[in-house]
């Protein structure tokens, strides 16, 4: 069973992203982790909002962000392998149980993916779990979440962004969005 696993950048900030890396180590794979860009990103927001750049210059250093995300687990977690290439990661499960996806913006722009702030690494893991045809998406965040809460909610509450609900309209994968807390007690 493929799985997708989104881990929000925010984890870093918590400190709880070394334990989310362990837990899915101890997962079957294959599973592809999407990083959030976490403070990478915000660091983007910040220079946008003070130096006016547009969005498509935005949209580009956020992805650079994932990247960044990319390699500190990677850093964190050596027995995992680094993907950049979408097409490539069937081949590479045959290596490794456990992969991360390093986006790369050609291949974003070659799927006519927006260059909007609507449209995070939410959005991203979605798209690239229906691009693989994954069997499950688990979106691993530090805010609190209902169990009752449904993907709307989410996006009104701004937990998802703007763009989730559009790339998850007909997709055939499971998705689950959960707080970190819960990911590492229960091992979904």
């Amino acid at each position: 069973m493929t799985c997708v696993i989104k881990l929000g950048g925010s984890l870093l900030e918590t400190a709880a992203l070394p334990a989310c890396l362990a837990a899915i180590a101890n997962r079957a794979g294959p599973i592809v982790i999407v990083p959030g860009g976490g403070p990478f990103a915000e660091q983007v927001r910040i220079a946008q909002r003070r130096w006016h750049f547009d969005d498509v210059a935005a949209h580009r250093m956020a992805i650079l962000a994932m990247q960044q995300m990319a390699l500190l687990m990677h850093s964190l977690m050596p027995e995992f392998a680094i993907v950049v290439d979408a097409d490539s990661l069937c081949s590479a499960w045959q290596v490794k149980p456990v992969l991360i996806w390093s986006p790369q913006v050609e291949q974003l722009d070659k799927a006519e993916i927006v260059a909007s702030w609507d449209i995070t690494s939410d959005s991203l893991a979605a798209w690239l779990a229906g691009y693989i045809e994954a069997d499950e998406l688990i979106v691993v965040k530090s805010a609190p979440i209902s169990e009752q809460a449904s993907l709307p909610d989410l996006q009104r509450q701004g937990i998802l962004d703007a763009a989730f609900q559009r790339f998850t309209t007909q997709v055939n994968y499971k998705i689950k969005v959960i707080n970190k807390d819960r990911f590492l007690s229960h091992h979904d």
